[in-house]
């Protein structure tokens, strides 16, 4: 074991030593949305050194140099914090299995973040705005049946992407005299229930009838002909293609599936619903997160200093 561990890349196409370390830090983690994020910080770290001409000495000052290199590319504080996680992740791994030395490795996760200002807003739909982008699909053709249904569970329900294309049919359950899908899985492993309302449990119910299943997967691919193409829908992309089409066509510009999930929080809780009961739905590990991503929303159409009283002519 040594203090430093010459990283051998090799050229593009066989790269043997690249694999072994991106698996090392890829299989010590659950979520599938984490293990795509840090293979993918991962690559470009190594992309990083083979043309940096950096040194190969897996240190401290190395990631600090790489550090350095994505602030001058004028990346977000959010960004550059991404791309340093699975670093981290990577020298602690190492150290676990005798690769690295550990106080080279508890070096290198000495190496700061970004201190992010504020909190970012993020992007979400007023009421009518998510009624309008509910009823873009059309309901008279197989596809359209099956997006409305989509929509409906994004909007309604505040799923993810992968929570989503992960439901089967027979996971619709019922409880206490209402539908719900229990027992699902989310980020982190966390298990919560999922209340889904009447009108979305009615566009489910359509996309069943008309696409004719029963048993596994609820969506699944349908060809421009509006025939069922597979038993799943594999690639998460799909689910973002289908809201930036349907955005688009809505007149509602750049919108991704997370807003959705973001807009089903806030109109819960303008709705007067309850930041506990909110956690619940979203299945976030405390209250904090629920609080933060909802924020706090500024009132603009009654704002707080229109009622301050001054006498200005």
């Amino acid at each position: 074991m040594t203090a430093e561990l010459e990283i051998e890349l090799q050229p593009a196409g066989n790269r043997p030593s690249e694999a072994f370390l991106i698996d090392l830090v890829v299989n010590g983690v659950t979520s599938e949305h984490s293990r795509r994020s840090y293979k993918t910080g991962l690559k470009a770290f190594f992309t990083w050194i083979r043309l940096s001409g950096a040194g190969r000495a897996f240190t401290k000052a190395l990631v600090q140099q790489y550090r350095s290199s994505l602030l001058d590319q004028g990346l977000s504080a959010s960004t550059v914090n991404l791309r340093l996680s699975p670093i981290r992740k990577l020298a602690r791994e190492m150290a676990d299995n005798q690769l690295l030395d550990p106080a080279a490795a508890a070096a290198i996760e000495r190496v700061p973040g970004i201190e992010k200002r504020g909190n970012r807003a993020g992007n979400w739909l007023m009421k009518e705005q998510a009624n309008d982008l509910l009823n873009a699909p059309s309901p008279k053709t197989l596809p359209g049946i099956r997006d409305r249904a989509v929509l409906a569970l994004l909007l309604g329900c505040g799923l993810r992407r992968a929570e989503l294309l992960r439901i089967n049919i027979e996971d619709l359950q019922q409880r206490e005299g209402r539908w719900v899908l229990p027992d699902m899985a989310g980020k982190g492993g966390r298990v919560r229930t999922v209340t889904v309302p009447a009108g979305v449990k009615s566009r489910i119910d359509a996309w069943l009838c008309a696409s004719g299943i029963s048993q596994g997967r609820l969506f699944r691919p349908v060809t421009k002909a509006g025939v069922l193409a597979g038993e799943e829908i594999r690639d998460e992309k799909a689910v973002w293609r289908l809201v930036m089409r349907y955005a688009k066509t809505s007149g509602l510009g750049k919108l991704a599936p997370h807003d959705l999930r973001r807009t089903c929080a806030k109109l819960c809780r303008k709705a007067g619903g309850e930041l506990e009961q909110i956690q619940l739905l979203l299945g976030h590990a405390s209250i904090q997160t629920t609080e933060r991503y909802l924020g706090t929303e500024q009132a603009l159409a009654h704002a707080v200093n229109d009622a301050i009283g001054l006498d200005i002519a």
